[in-house]
């Protein structure tokens, strides 16, 4: 764990948060949806403003934000009403979330790094192990009590919250209502297997149904659903290492029969921009992708649907992976005060729901994710209930090892069909291996 010169302020504080909020909060301590809904930008609820009577952020205050270029509206959004709040100025830079705890781990130290940045949380356990974020202390109650447990969860380690939850997401399968069967995708791999062996045709680059079959990020659903783990108890134990498990095992040779069955492409060939062409020209049935690519295939397909994953051989749903996306601070910033402040602000409710309305983001908001403009949503509805059969990236520094062994294995199963019990054996060794030689 790191230390920080301003752990004794920011524990000061967080006394004087707490003592101010327990007069005042309510029993539920959220608002309704449709309060929500009606006014998505009025002012924050009671137990914050209370806070904010007590916390003020640092004298001559400036800060700076990394997030995705592609969706910076939302910054410009905030970062308007911060300056109007409090007179700060609030800089944006292009620092996507899937770069952005690997570049504060360098930059952070340095003195260069944001002062809040969002972040995708399988990789906190390293920035916590690298010493380079607070905790979410000032807000933590509040933020415990909007978002979902598995969203506040994927954001604590060791019982402290670091992140401040944003939005959450996982995959599914879009497919072309004028290709499947009777306008509906098949509800098991059994009918995928019947659907591919009538529909696909490698000549004219014609297939059913395509996913990153060599990526253990677009995979892992099929090892999920037949009972393997990464890591035990949750994700969270690193010595356990269950990809070589008896479920584990099983899905291996469930996996191996599909390039033969449904997909008769190389691993490495098998691209995002691939599919998204051959889908978008109708020459793909089923595309498994996440909710960031929603707005795109409404656009290239005409008539679009959403479907949760196939039921696998064994009877039971498959388990993707699935992120959540937060807000960090930089534990060397200068203004600790400032930046948690921004960060409440910025992934509160009522940026939440803009979020969803401006790029289709996934709620982690309890109230956003209830809203009628969620829940009637064809898509949002339909991620959120694939969210719930999902496995979290576990988040522990571990998951190196993991991430830096899985597409070489992957592309030997699904390309030479290798023994899978012994193939599994050497990517649990592999695991462990890059753990010890990190350390």
């Amino acid at each position: 764990m790191f230390k920080s010169k301003w752990l004794s302020l920011s524990l000061a504080f967080a006394l004087v948060f707490v003592l101010a909020a327990c007069g005042s909060k309510n029993n539920d301590g959220a608002s309704s949806p449709s309060a929500s809904a009606a006014a998505p930008f009025e002012s924050a609820p009671a137990s914050s403003a209370a806070a904010e009577e007590e916390v003020k952020p640092e004298d001559g205050a400036k800060l700076v934000v990394w997030y995705s270029a592609s969706e910076k509206a939302l910054i410009d959004a905030a970062a308007k009403e911060f300056k109007e709040k409090y007179g700060i100025d609030v800089e944006y830079q292009d620092v996507g979330p899937d770069k952005s705890i690997e570049k504060m781990i360098t930059d952070g130290p340095a003195g260069v790094g944001a002062d809040v940045f969002l972040a995708v949380h399988d990789r906190l356990g390293s920035a916590v192990q690298a010493g380079v974020v607070l905790p979410n202390d000032l807000h933590e109650e509040e933020s415990k009590s909007n978002n979902s447990d598995k969203s506040v969860d994927a954001w604590t380690i060791d019982g402290t919250l670091y992140g401040y939850p944003m939005s959450v997401e996982t995959t599914a399968v879009f497919y072309n209502k004028d290709l499947v069967p009777n306008g509906e995708t098949p509800k098991t791999w059994d009918e995928v297997i019947n659907f591919a062996k009538t529909f696909n045709d490698p000549k004219a680059n014609k297939y059913a149904y395509m996913w990153e079959a060599g990526n253990g990020y677009w995979s892992w659903g099929f090892f999920g659903g037949y009972g393997a783990y990464v890591f035990g108890k949750d994700g969270t134990d690193g010595s356990d290492i269950g990809v070589n498990s008896p479920g584990g095992v099983e899905a291996a040779k469930f996996f191996e029969t599909l390039r033969e069955q449904v997909l008769p492409i190389k691993a490495g060939d098998i691209k995002a921009d691939i599919k998204t062409s051959l889908f978008t020209s109708g020459k793909l049935a089923m595309n498994v992708s996440g909710p960031w690519q929603t707005q795109e295939f409404k656009k290239g397909v005409k008539n679009l649907g959403l479907a949760q994953y196939p039921t696998l051989p064994n009877g039971k749903p498959m388990m993707p992976f699935s992120g959540v996306k937060g807000f960090l601070v930089n534990a060397n910033t200068k203004y600790p005060i400032a930046s948690k402040m921004f960060a409440q602000l910025v992934s509160s409710e009522s940026y939440q729901q803009k979020n969803f309305e401006m790029f289709g983001s996934l709620p982690s908001n309890k109230n956003v994710a209830a809203s009628s403009a969620v829940s009637s949503d064809p898509f949002a509805s339909v991620f959120l209930k694939q969210f719930d059969n999902s496995t979290p990236m576990p988040k522990i520094a571990e998951m190196n090892g993991y991430w830096s062994t899985q597409e070489a294995i992957l592309a030997s199963l699904w390309n030479d069909k290798p023994d899978a019990q012994k193939t599994m054996d050497t990517w649990a060794q592999k695991i462990k291996d890059a753990n010890a030689s990190s350390k």
